[in-house]
C-alpha cells in the first residue's frame, strides 16, 4: 500500500474518531446550551484557533477570486449539513440513532463518485460497502425491533433531517473531490466553517435564547471539544484525507463513525452496548479494510 494512502488511512481514522465521540457530545450538550447558539460559539472558537494557526505559519488567508464560488459550495455543504440540519434530528433521535442514520453517507457518495468523478466501483469497495453497511444495518435492527410502531412515527423528522444531512455530505465529497478550493487548508477550513455557519447563526438569533447560567462545567468541556477537535481537527484530517483517496474509499471509511458513536454513547449516556455492537463493530471494520485494498 503506498505511503500517501496509508496517510490517507491514518487520516480517516483520526476524523471517524473524533466525529463519531462527538455524536454522545451532542446529546448531552442540548441538556444545557441551545443547540444552534452552542454551534455558533464552539464555530467561533473554531475558526479564531485556526486562523491563528494560519498566521503562525503565514498562510495566505483570502481565497483567489475565482474560488469563492467553489468555497461557498463546499461550505454549505460540508459545514452547514452537520451544524445546520443534523441537530434538528436530536430532538425526535437518541445520539446512536442518528449516528446510524447519518451513516448511510457512504452509499450515496460511492452512487455519486461513478459519473461524477469516474471512480467506478471495484469488487473490493463494493464488497467493503456491503459489508460495512451490514455492520450499520445491525446496529439499526437492534434499535428498531424493540420500538413501538408509534413511535418510529413520531420519530420520522428526526430521520428526514439525518437522511438530508447524509445526502449534504455526499455530495460535498464528491464536490470537495471534483473542485478542491485552491488554498492553504487551515484557512480553507476556517472560512468554511465561517460561511457555513451563517444559516446556523440565523437560526439561532431567530428562535433561541442563550442563558449562560444553564451551562456546567460538562457544557463547558462540550463547547471546548466541539470547537477543538470535532471541527478544527476532524476537518482538517478529512480534507487531507480526501487527497490522498478515492472519495467512495473515503466515504466508505466514514462507516466507522456510527460504530465508534454507538460504543462512545454506550459508555457516555448508557445507551445499549452489548454482542450485537460488537459484531457490528467487526463487520464494520472488516468492510473499510477490504474497501482500503480496492
Amino acid at each position: 500500500m503506498s505511503s500517501a494512502r496509508l496517510q490517507g488511512l491514518g487520516l480517516l481514522l483520526v476524523t471517524a474518531a473524533a466525529w463519531g465521540f462527538n455524536w454522545p457530545v451532542m446529546k448531552l450538550l442540548m441538556q444545557e446550551w441551545p443547540p444552534y447558539f452552542f454551534r455558533v460559539l464552539a464555530g467561533g472558537g473554531a475558526i479564531l484557533l485556526l486562523l491563528t494557526i494560519a498566521l503562525a505559519q503565514r498562510d495566505a488567508l483570502l481565497p483567489r477570486p475565482d474560488q469563492w464560488g467553489r468555497l461557498v459550495v463546499a461550505a454549505i455543504l460540508n459545514v452547514t449539513s452537520w451544524s445546520g440540519v443534523a441537530p434538528l434530528s436530536l430532538f425526535w433521535l437518541d445520539a446512536s440513532e442518528a449516528a446510524i442514520i447519518a451513516y448511510t453517507m457512504p452509499v450515496w457518495a460511492t452512487i455519486l463518485a461513478w459519473p461524477f468523478l469516474g471512480e467506478r466501483p471495484t469488487w473490493r469497495r463494493l464488497a467493503g460497502l456491503v459489508l460495512g453497511l451490514g455492520g450499520v444495518t445491525l446496529l439499526m435492527a437492534g434499535q428498531l425491533v424493540s420500538v413501538p410502531a408509534a413511535v418510529l412515527a413520531e420519530k420520522l423528522p428526526g430521520v428526514a433531517a439525518i437522511l438530508g444531512t447524509a445526502l449534504m455530505f455526499a455530495s460535498g465529497t464528491v464536490f470537495t473531490k471534483r473542485f478542491p478550493v485552491q488554498m492553504p487548508p487551515v484557512p480553507m477550513v476556517a472560512w468554511q466553517l465561517g460561511i457555513g455557519m451563517l444559516p446556523v447563526v440565523a437560526v439561532a438569533l431567530a428562535f433561541e435564547r442563550l442563558d449562560l447560567s444553564r451551562v456546567g462545567i460538562i457544557g463547558w468541556g462540550c463547547l471546548a471539544y466541539v470547537a477543538v477537535i470535532a471541527q478544527c481537527l476532524a476537518y482538517l484530517a478529512w480534507f487531507q484525507a480526501l487527497k490522498r483517496l478515492p472519495a467512495s474509499t473515503a466515504a466508505i471509511g466514514s462507516l466507522l463513525v456510527p460504530v465508534i458513536g454507538v460504543f462512545s454513547s454506550g459508555l457516555v449516556l448508557d445507551e445499549p452496548l452489548g454482542l450485537r455492537q460488537m459484531a457490528a463493530l467487526a463487520m464494520t471494520l472488516g468492510g473499510v479494510a477490504l474497501a482500503s485494498r480496492g
